[in-house]
Protein backbone atom coordinates (compact mmCIF):
# COMPACT_ATOMS: atom_id res chain seq x y z
CA UNK A 1 0.00 0.00 0.00
CA UNK A 2 1.43 3.33 -1.02
CA UNK A 3 2.11 6.18 1.38
CA UNK A 4 -0.58 8.30 -0.37
CA UNK A 5 -3.19 5.60 0.28
CA UNK A 6 -2.14 5.37 3.92
CA UNK A 7 -2.41 9.14 4.27
CA UNK A 8 -5.91 9.18 2.76
CA UNK A 9 -6.97 6.30 5.01
CA UNK A 10 -5.67 8.11 8.09
CA UNK A 11 -7.47 11.31 7.14
CA UNK A 12 -10.71 9.40 6.54
CA UNK A 13 -10.45 7.68 9.92
CA UNK A 14 -9.80 10.99 11.67
CA UNK A 15 -12.79 12.54 9.86
CA UNK A 16 -14.95 9.59 10.94
CA UNK A 17 -13.82 9.98 14.54
CA UNK A 18 -14.53 13.71 14.49
CA UNK A 19 -18.00 13.33 12.95
CA UNK A 20 -18.99 10.53 15.32
CA UNK A 21 -21.61 11.85 17.78
CA UNK A 22 -20.60 12.17 21.40
CA UNK A 23 -22.08 9.58 23.74
CA UNK A 24 -25.05 10.66 25.85
CA UNK A 25 -24.52 11.63 29.46
CA UNK A 26 -25.05 8.93 32.03
CA UNK A 27 -28.52 8.76 33.50
CA UNK A 28 -27.31 9.93 36.89
CA UNK A 29 -25.76 13.11 35.48
CA UNK A 30 -28.85 13.82 33.39
CA UNK A 31 -31.08 13.59 36.44
CA UNK A 32 -28.70 15.77 38.44
CA UNK A 33 -28.56 18.49 35.76
CA UNK A 34 -32.33 18.44 35.29
CA UNK A 35 -32.86 18.71 39.03
CA UNK A 36 -30.52 21.72 39.20
CA UNK A 37 -32.29 23.43 36.27
CA UNK A 38 -35.70 22.77 37.81
CA UNK A 39 -34.49 24.25 41.10
CA UNK A 40 -33.21 27.39 39.35
CA UNK A 41 -36.46 27.71 37.40
CA UNK A 42 -38.47 27.36 40.61
CA UNK A 43 -36.37 30.01 42.38
CA UNK A 44 -36.91 32.44 39.49
CA UNK A 45 -40.56 31.74 38.72
CA UNK A 46 -42.01 31.28 42.20
CA UNK A 47 -41.68 34.94 43.34
CA UNK A 48 -43.43 36.05 40.15
CA UNK A 49 -46.19 33.50 40.68
CA UNK A 50 -46.54 34.72 44.26
CA UNK A 51 -46.97 38.33 43.08
CA UNK A 52 -49.64 37.13 40.64
CA UNK A 53 -51.36 35.24 43.48
CA UNK A 54 -51.16 38.30 45.72
CA UNK A 55 -52.77 40.48 43.03
CA UNK A 56 -55.71 38.06 42.85
CA UNK A 57 -56.16 37.78 46.62
CA UNK A 58 -59.11 39.86 47.86
CA UNK A 59 -57.98 39.56 51.51
CA UNK A 60 -55.22 42.16 51.04
CA UNK A 61 -52.77 40.23 53.22
CA UNK A 62 -49.39 41.78 54.01
CA UNK A 63 -47.32 38.61 54.25
CA UNK A 64 -47.62 35.02 52.99
CA UNK A 65 -49.45 32.66 55.29
CA UNK A 66 -49.83 29.67 52.95
CA UNK A 67 -48.47 28.29 49.68
CA UNK A 68 -51.71 28.36 47.69
CA UNK A 69 -50.89 30.03 44.37
CA UNK A 70 -54.61 30.40 43.63
CA UNK A 71 -56.01 32.23 46.67
CA UNK A 72 -59.56 31.61 47.91
CA UNK A 73 -62.05 33.95 46.31
CA UNK A 74 -59.59 35.03 43.60
CA UNK A 75 -60.79 38.01 41.59
CA UNK A 76 -59.57 40.79 39.29
CA UNK A 77 -60.87 43.54 41.56
CA UNK A 78 -57.35 44.83 42.27
CA UNK A 79 -56.62 45.24 38.55
CA UNK A 80 -59.92 47.05 38.03
CA UNK A 81 -59.16 49.40 40.91
CA UNK A 82 -55.66 50.15 39.62
CA UNK A 83 -56.83 50.78 36.07
CA UNK A 84 -59.55 53.09 37.36
CA UNK A 85 -57.50 55.20 39.78
CA UNK A 86 -54.18 53.86 41.15
CA UNK A 87 -53.66 56.46 43.92
CA UNK A 88 -55.38 59.39 45.58
CA UNK A 89 -53.90 61.75 42.98
CA UNK A 90 -56.39 62.74 40.24
CA UNK A 91 -54.36 60.97 37.56
CA UNK A 92 -55.63 58.00 35.58
CA UNK A 93 -53.64 54.89 34.80
CA UNK A 94 -53.71 55.77 31.11
CA UNK A 95 -52.10 59.16 31.70
CA UNK A 96 -49.45 57.64 33.95
CA UNK A 97 -48.69 55.01 31.30
CA UNK A 98 -48.46 57.68 28.60
CA UNK A 99 -45.96 59.69 30.68
CA UNK A 100 -43.82 56.60 31.30
CA UNK A 101 -44.11 55.67 27.63
CA UNK A 102 -42.83 59.08 26.59
CA UNK A 103 -39.85 58.76 28.90
CA UNK A 104 -39.09 55.18 27.86
CA UNK A 105 -39.29 55.61 24.10
CA UNK A 106 -37.76 59.10 24.23
CA UNK A 107 -34.68 57.90 26.11
CA UNK A 108 -34.38 54.86 23.83
CA UNK A 109 -34.65 56.96 20.66
CA UNK A 110 -32.21 59.71 21.62
CA UNK A 111 -29.68 57.38 23.23
CA UNK A 112 -29.60 55.26 20.05
CA UNK A 113 -29.48 58.19 17.59
CA UNK A 114 -26.86 60.21 19.45
CA UNK A 115 -25.00 57.13 20.70
CA UNK A 116 -24.56 55.49 17.28
CA UNK A 117 -23.44 58.78 15.71
CA UNK A 118 -20.80 59.35 18.39
CA UNK A 119 -19.79 55.68 18.37
CA UNK A 120 -19.27 55.74 14.60
CA UNK A 121 -16.97 58.76 14.90
CA UNK A 122 -14.96 57.11 17.68
CA UNK A 123 -14.78 53.85 15.74
CA UNK A 124 -13.88 55.10 12.28
CA UNK A 125 -12.22 58.53 12.53
CA UNK A 126 -8.82 59.19 14.09
CA UNK A 127 -9.73 62.58 15.55
CA UNK A 128 -7.50 64.59 17.84
CA UNK A 129 -8.10 63.79 21.51
CA UNK A 130 -10.03 60.63 20.67
CA UNK A 131 -8.54 58.59 23.51
CA UNK A 132 -9.14 61.36 26.04
CA UNK A 133 -12.76 61.76 24.94
CA UNK A 134 -13.38 58.03 25.22
CA UNK A 135 -11.92 58.00 28.72
CA UNK A 136 -14.07 61.00 29.63
CA UNK A 137 -17.17 59.15 28.45
CA UNK A 138 -16.05 56.11 30.45
CA UNK A 139 -15.61 58.31 33.52
CA UNK A 140 -19.19 59.53 33.22
CA UNK A 141 -20.32 55.91 32.85
CA UNK A 142 -18.58 54.98 36.11
CA UNK A 143 -20.27 57.83 37.99
CA UNK A 144 -23.44 56.66 39.80
CA UNK A 145 -26.52 58.28 38.32
CA UNK A 146 -27.90 59.19 41.76
CA UNK A 147 -24.84 61.40 42.30
CA UNK A 148 -25.84 63.69 39.41
CA UNK A 149 -29.23 64.67 40.85
CA UNK A 150 -27.99 67.85 42.58
CA UNK A 151 -26.15 69.43 39.61
CA UNK A 152 -28.90 68.42 37.18
CA UNK A 153 -31.54 69.90 39.51
CA UNK A 154 -29.72 73.26 39.67
CA UNK A 155 -28.90 73.37 35.95
CA UNK A 156 -32.36 72.43 34.66
CA UNK A 157 -34.07 74.68 37.20
CA UNK A 158 -32.47 77.72 35.56
CA UNK A 159 -34.08 77.03 32.16
CA UNK A 160 -37.58 78.52 32.00
CA UNK A 161 -39.89 77.05 29.35
CA UNK A 162 -43.22 78.70 30.30
CA UNK A 163 -44.72 82.01 31.30
CA UNK A 164 -44.56 81.23 35.01
CA UNK A 165 -41.25 81.15 36.92
CA UNK A 166 -42.26 77.67 38.11
CA UNK A 167 -42.40 76.41 34.51
CA UNK A 168 -38.80 75.31 34.33
CA UNK A 169 -37.16 72.49 32.44
CA UNK A 170 -36.59 70.74 35.76
CA UNK A 171 -40.32 70.52 36.48
CA UNK A 172 -41.20 68.83 33.19
CA UNK A 173 -41.03 65.43 31.53
CA UNK A 174 -38.72 66.92 28.91
CA UNK A 175 -36.18 67.88 31.55
CA UNK A 176 -36.41 64.48 33.23
CA UNK A 177 -35.97 62.80 29.85
CA UNK A 178 -32.87 64.87 29.10
CA UNK A 179 -31.44 64.02 32.52
CA UNK A 180 -32.04 60.29 32.01
CA UNK A 181 -30.62 60.43 28.48
CA UNK A 182 -27.45 62.08 29.75
CA UNK A 183 -26.93 59.07 32.00
CA UNK A 184 -27.80 56.52 29.29
CA UNK A 185 -25.57 57.99 26.56
CA UNK A 186 -22.16 56.88 27.95
CA UNK A 187 -23.21 53.24 27.97
CA UNK A 188 -24.80 53.57 24.53
CA UNK A 189 -21.62 55.06 23.07
CA UNK A 190 -19.31 52.42 24.49
CA UNK A 191 -21.68 49.58 23.68
CA UNK A 192 -22.19 50.64 20.07
CA UNK A 193 -18.54 51.56 19.55
CA UNK A 194 -17.46 48.05 20.53
CA UNK A 195 -19.92 46.57 18.04
CA UNK A 196 -19.02 48.91 15.19
CA UNK A 197 -15.37 47.92 15.60
CA UNK A 198 -16.33 44.38 14.55
CA UNK A 199 -17.84 45.52 11.22
CA UNK A 200 -15.18 45.23 8.46
CA UNK A 201 -14.05 48.52 6.96
CA UNK A 202 -13.90 46.84 3.53
CA UNK A 203 -17.69 47.12 3.27
CA UNK A 204 -17.51 50.88 3.67
CA UNK A 205 -14.65 51.16 1.21
CA UNK A 206 -16.62 49.15 -1.33
CA UNK A 207 -19.58 51.50 -0.91
CA UNK A 208 -17.36 54.56 -1.34
CA UNK A 209 -15.81 53.08 -4.47
CA UNK A 210 -19.30 52.51 -5.89
CA UNK A 211 -20.01 56.22 -5.51
CA UNK A 212 -21.86 56.36 -2.19
CA UNK A 213 -21.24 59.27 0.13
CA UNK A 214 -20.09 58.86 3.72
CA UNK A 215 -23.65 59.51 4.97
CA UNK A 216 -25.10 56.95 2.56
CA UNK A 217 -22.56 54.37 3.71
CA UNK A 218 -23.50 55.07 7.32
CA UNK A 219 -27.26 54.83 6.72
CA UNK A 220 -27.41 52.01 4.18
CA UNK A 221 -24.51 49.79 5.28
CA UNK A 222 -23.50 50.45 8.87
CA UNK A 223 -26.94 50.88 10.47
CA UNK A 224 -28.47 47.68 8.99
CA UNK A 225 -25.42 45.66 10.06
CA UNK A 226 -25.51 47.20 13.54
CA UNK A 227 -29.21 46.43 14.06
CA UNK A 228 -28.59 43.84 16.84
CA UNK A 229 -26.51 46.33 18.83
CA UNK A 230 -29.05 49.08 18.20
CA UNK A 231 -31.81 46.80 19.49
CA UNK A 232 -29.87 46.01 22.66
CA UNK A 233 -29.07 49.68 23.27
CA UNK A 234 -32.63 50.78 22.51
CA UNK A 235 -34.13 48.16 24.80
CA UNK A 236 -31.84 49.07 27.69
CA UNK A 237 -32.60 52.76 27.09
CA UNK A 238 -36.33 52.04 27.16
CA UNK A 239 -35.90 50.00 30.33
CA UNK A 240 -33.99 52.88 31.95
CA UNK A 241 -36.62 55.47 31.08
CA UNK A 242 -39.58 53.24 31.91
CA UNK A 243 -38.37 52.17 35.35
CA UNK A 244 -36.64 55.42 36.39
CA UNK A 245 -37.78 56.73 39.77
CA UNK A 246 -35.18 58.88 41.56
CA UNK A 247 -34.97 61.73 39.04
CA UNK A 248 -38.73 61.81 38.47
CA UNK A 249 -39.42 61.84 42.21
CA UNK A 250 -36.97 64.68 42.84
CA UNK A 251 -37.81 66.83 39.81
CA UNK A 252 -41.55 66.55 39.10
CA UNK A 253 -44.19 68.27 41.23
CA UNK A 254 -47.19 68.37 38.89
CA UNK A 255 -49.38 65.23 39.31
CA UNK A 256 -50.17 65.36 35.59
CA UNK A 257 -46.52 64.56 34.86
CA UNK A 258 -46.21 61.66 37.30
CA UNK A 259 -45.07 58.27 36.02
CA UNK A 260 -46.06 54.70 36.85
CA UNK A 261 -43.10 54.13 39.14
CA UNK A 262 -43.94 57.29 41.10
CA UNK A 263 -47.53 56.15 41.54
CA UNK A 264 -46.35 52.70 42.55
CA UNK A 265 -44.29 54.29 45.33
CA UNK A 266 -47.27 56.45 46.34
CA UNK A 267 -49.27 53.29 46.98
CA UNK A 268 -47.02 52.29 49.88
CA UNK A 269 -48.10 53.36 53.35
CA UNK A 270 -46.14 54.27 56.44
CA UNK A 271 -46.57 50.76 57.79
CA UNK A 272 -46.93 47.40 56.06
CA UNK A 273 -50.54 46.97 57.18
CA UNK A 274 -51.49 50.31 55.60
CA UNK A 275 -50.35 49.28 52.11
CA UNK A 276 -52.97 47.81 49.73
CA UNK A 277 -50.84 44.84 48.79
CA UNK A 278 -53.27 43.34 46.28
CA UNK A 279 -53.40 46.63 44.35
CA UNK A 280 -49.66 47.06 44.76
CA UNK A 281 -49.00 43.62 43.26
CA UNK A 282 -51.43 44.26 40.40
CA UNK A 283 -49.77 47.61 39.71
CA UNK A 284 -46.33 45.99 39.74
CA UNK A 285 -47.35 43.43 37.13
CA UNK A 286 -48.92 46.09 34.93
CA UNK A 287 -45.74 48.17 35.13
CA UNK A 288 -43.57 45.16 34.22
CA UNK A 289 -45.75 43.99 31.31
CA UNK A 290 -44.65 46.60 28.69
CA UNK A 291 -40.98 45.81 29.33
CA UNK A 292 -41.65 42.13 28.67
CA UNK A 293 -43.60 42.98 25.51
CA UNK A 294 -40.83 45.18 24.13
CA UNK A 295 -38.28 42.48 24.89
CA UNK A 296 -40.33 39.85 23.07
CA UNK A 297 -40.65 42.12 20.04
CA UNK A 298 -36.90 42.74 19.92
CA UNK A 299 -35.84 39.30 21.15
CA UNK A 300 -34.41 38.21 17.80
CA UNK A 301 -32.09 41.20 17.57
CA UNK A 302 -31.26 41.31 21.28
CA UNK A 303 -30.18 37.68 21.45
CA UNK A 304 -28.04 37.99 18.31
CA UNK A 305 -26.50 41.20 19.61
CA UNK A 306 -25.60 39.60 22.93
CA UNK A 307 -24.17 36.45 21.37
CA UNK A 308 -22.04 38.33 18.84
CA UNK A 309 -20.48 40.32 21.66
CA UNK A 310 -21.99 43.79 21.57
CA UNK A 311 -22.41 43.69 25.37
CA UNK A 312 -19.24 42.55 27.11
Amino acid sequence: MSSETLTQTGMASRTTRRSRPKPDLPLGKQLLYQAILLLIAFIVVFPIMWVVSLSLDPRNISRPTELDLIPPGASLAAYQKVLDKPTANPVTFGQLSFNSMKLGFGVALFSVLVGVSAAYVFSRFDIKGRRFLMLAVLGVLMLPSIGTIAPLFVMLNKVQIGPSPADTLRNSLLGVGLAITSGALPFAIWNLKGYLDTIPRDLEEAGLIDGASRNQVFVRIILPLAMPALAVTGFLGFLTGWTEFALSWQFLTNPGDFTLTMSLWNMTGQYADSTPWSSFAAMSLLVAAPVAIVYLLLQKYIVSGLTIGSVK
